[in-house]
């Protein structure tokens, strides 16, 4: 229950607006302009004390008074909008705001306010007008350029955002802020010599600063001037021997140079230096980890780098994801978990780990752990749809139907408007659940649905023309042109080759038939009983009979059971096996 005083607030607006609709109900004159704007003022003093007390819900309705009576008042408008960011409406926030500035235009807070959440929302050719007004408007606030400036850099106007960094120095000095916004905007346009002249400049003013001549060095490296940047890199080591970034720029340099011994002991010096920021650690190491060769030395050796990093960051999740990478290269498949579970405890939103913990769980057959992580993932993070899709997986795995088809169809209402292929392997899924339980014409809808979203989408393509194949009265042309698709886009695949060569089984196309199933069998690394099966079948039709049983016999030495299978290798011969729902 809310706060006595709250409620009071709440009944006490209602009051002051039954009053006010009760004097305009008796009517106003066009020319009692003073009587309005005493009501408006009224309401608005009164939201103001209500906004200052923290009763927001009772402030906003007051604010709305005043607009009913108003709709052109700027003040309450602005309010509206300051009280529609803290209840997390932007979008509402823009109206109101884009009210207040089109009344009161003058209005500094206003626009400058409009401007900032047009480039929050990232509006950007809008807040870069507004900006450029506001710049105009008050040359006394050069600070404005630098809004400008970021957003005429995401619009693609770097030439003019440059302009106005350079507006802005000019009244403030020479700053790293504006100088490193300069840096990055010549990077992008591709004129290092400019670029480097704000790096050199930047240096010039800040000459005990080594942090400058390093970049200078990158910069020069980058290029290829390796002389250049170690003569750079010299310099900064001169100015501060400590430096944490000196060891990194020099196991570039020595990387650059060929000289991988050395660039490995700069590595590894960097990597032990307390004074380094995890962050920059984070980076070597991933990139020391692309180059290392797999061999138990140079594993071993990423190891302990490991463990001393963890050592000096024990607080630091990222550090663990990275570490539990490496274990997972390594198959320390335990150690890895291990890892990824502490980063859960540490950061319980931190999905890259979930999503980990989930593959592992996977890979081990854990279905009950998979389970658990998924439900508690689907709480976590309600708007992602990954999580629907392997709940439908694991129920699906435990004959758990209905409720694999629910969550599925729960997913794809998470999934957003572009994700069309994700959609597409939702409606798949669901087709493949809805033919095993019996629901062949619903099935094939959900096909031609997945279909709709990704016409190439593989594994429908072949689970939809096989299924055909099953069905009395199926359409087997519809089914050729599908799996013709899928043999063009994946000609060695035996799974494919095996689906194509049903079809022409059942079109009576024996030789073609032969054809394909033999290709299927040569490409099958497997033993796959159920291809086996059907090269047995398909022999029998083109005549060879002996090869046939042969071919049943390994079929069910591989593990298929199956009643016809037993009758066919019985009585040497053929018996067309009637499709039941869970026995494809």
């Amino acid at each position: 229950m809310r706060p006595y005083i709250y409620s009071a607030c709440l009944r006490r607006a209602a009051c002051l607006a039954v009053l006010c609709m009760a004097i305009l109900a008796q009517g106003m004159k066009a020319d009692d302009w003073a009587m309005k704007q005493r009501k408006v003022d009224y309401f608005f003093f009164e939201g103001l004390n209500m906004k200052q007390a923290g009763q927001y819900d009772a402030a906003y309705e007051l604010f709305m008074h005043c607009v009913a009576i108003d709709s052109t008042a700027s003040a309450p408008n602005y309010q509206l909008a300051t009280l529609s960011m803290l209840l997390k409406q932007p979008e509402r926030a823009l109206t109101y705001l884009r009210r207040a500035v089109k009344s009161d235009p003058k209005n500094f807070t206003y626009k400058l306010s409009l401007a900032s959440l047009l480039l929050r929302s990232e509006m950007y050719g809008e807040a870069a007008e507004l900006y450029r007004e506001l710049v105009r408007e008050n040359p006394s606030k050069p600070e404005l350029n630098y809004y400008l400036a970021e957003a005429l850099t995401q619009t693609g106007e770097m030439g003019e955002a440059i302009d106005r960094f350079n507006e802005l120095e000019n009244s403030v000095g020479i700053t790293e802020a504006i100088t490193m916004q300069k840096y990055k905007l010549y990077m992008q346009m591709e004129e290092k010599d400019k670029a480097y002249d704000e790096l050199q400049r930047l240096a010039d003013s800040n000459p005990d600063d080594a942090r400058y001549p390093i970049m200078i060095g990158d910069l020069l490296l980058e290029d290829g001037d390796t002389a250049g940047a170690l003569s750079s890199y010299q310099a900064a080591h001169e100015i501060d021997p400590t430096s944490p970034y000196y060891p990194v720029s020099m196991a570039n340099y020595y990387e650059a140079v060929g000289d991988r011994k050395a660039a490995e002991n700069q590595i590894r010096t960097a990597l032990v230096d307390r004074e380094l920021d995890v962050d920059t650690k984070m980076r070597i190491l991933a990139r020391y980890l692309q180059q290392l060769e797999q061999t138990p030395e140079a594993m071993a050796t990423a190891d302990t780098l490991f463990r001393t990093l963890q050592e000096q960051h024990p607080d630091e999740p990222s550090l663990k994801v990275y570490y539990a990478g490496l274990l997972m290269a390594e198959k320390k498949i335990e150690e890895a978990r291990f890892q990824y579970q502490l980063v859960t405890e540490m950061e319980p939103d931190n999905e890259v780990a979930w999503q980990q913990l989930l593959t592992i769980a996977l890979q081990t057959d854990n279905t009950d752990e998979a389970m658990r992580i998924c439900l508690k993932c689907r709480e976590r993070f309600p708007d992602s749809p990954v999580y629907y899709f392997y709940l439908g997986v694991l129920y699906y795995q435990q004959e758990a139907y209905e409720k694999a088809i629910d969550a599925y169809r729960e997913g794809l209402k998470k999934i957003p408007e572009e994700g069309i292929t994700l959609r597409s392997d939702f409606y798949g899924q669901i087709g493949d659940i809805l033919f095993h339980i019996g629901k062949q014409d619903e099935a094939f809808k959900a096909y031609d649905e997945a279909l709709s979203y990704n016409c190439d989408n593989w594994a429908v393509l072949n689970n939809y023309s096989y299924y055909l194949t099953l069905v009395k009265g199926g359409d087997l042309d519809k089914a050729e042109q599908m799996s013709a698709r899928c043999i063009k886009q994946e000609p060695n695949n035996p799974t494919y080759l095996d689906t194509y060569a049903w079809v022409f089984f059942k079109k009576e196309n024996y030789s073609l038939a032969l054809l394909y199933i033999q290709n299927a069998i040569g490409k099958d690394t497997t033993n796959s009983a159920e291809l086996l099966d059907h090269y047995g079948d398909i022999l029998f039709k083109n005549g060879d009979k002996e090869k046939a049983v042969e071919q049943w016999m390994k079929a069910r030495e591989a593990g298929k059971k199956s009643k016809t299978l037993d009758e066919k290798i019985k009585h040497k011969a053929y018996i067309d096996e009637e499709y039941h729902p869970g026995m494809e």
